[in-house]
């Protein structure tokens, strides 16, 4: 049995909107919507989805609906400077079971040096940047955040470090201080629950 590289993503919750149109690439249709995931602390998670015109017909349904697929990122050179974009692109969209989830199994390669750093309360925080790769000679660049414990091991990797977790895709709103004043935005991450220690190449 060998291993490979993982990057899967089960979300279930509730389509904001109808899908938009998002681009072709390659003579497929391309849409997008955001779907909202409830969280224990009662603050939802409203991620983006991206799927091929082929699954809209799934992605009308009313209801809960449960996408699997991968977190991808690229990179948007529409404005001043590069941002990393991260979207779910859904390979499947069923009708859901009423029971939300949000769940990601990531593997990858440490490609920068993780901070460390501590909350005011004093809680441990660790970010990492996962390179994940993608069929082609392409990569996943994704940011990672580890808290705790976890966040102290992480602290401890280096560049080059391979890396297996569990964990959530999560939405957080900040400022961003511009030119023109202050701008709200929304970043998306994985937070990370637990390590895997393997990553094996039969995993459905």
């Amino acid at each position: 049995m060998t291993t490979q590289t993982r990057n899967e993503v089960l979300l279930e919750g509730l389509a904001l909107a109808a899908p938009e149109w998002s681009h072709e690439n390659h003579g497929t249709q391309f849409y997008r919507f955001f779907l909202q995931v409830p969280r224990l602390s009662g603050t939802p998670d409203v991620l983006p989805v991206l799927l091929p015109d082929t699954l809209l017909p799934q992605a009308a349904a009313a209801g809960p609906l449960r996408v699997r697929g991968q977190l991808r990122s690229f990179n948007n050179r529409t404005g001043v400077g590069n941002r990393l974009v991260l979207t779910v692109y859904a390979q499947e969209i069923a009708p859901g079971d009423g029971e939300s989830c949000n769940l990601i199994r990531l593997s990858g390669t440490l490609c920068k040096p993780p901070v460390f750093r501590r909350t005011p309360l004093g809680r441990s925080i660790c970010d990492l940047m996962l390179a994940s790769p993608r069929r082609y000679g392409r990569a996943d660049y994704l940011p990672v955040i580890a808290w705790g414990q976890l966040a102290v091991q992480a602290s401890r990797l280096q560049v080059g470090d391979p890396l297996a977790l569990e964990g959530r895709v999560q939405s957080r709103s900040y400022h961003k201080v511009t030119d023109s004043g202050t701008e709200e935005r929304v970043a998306y991450e994985v937070s990370m629950m637990h390590w895997m220690d393997a990553v094996e190449s039969d995993t459905p």
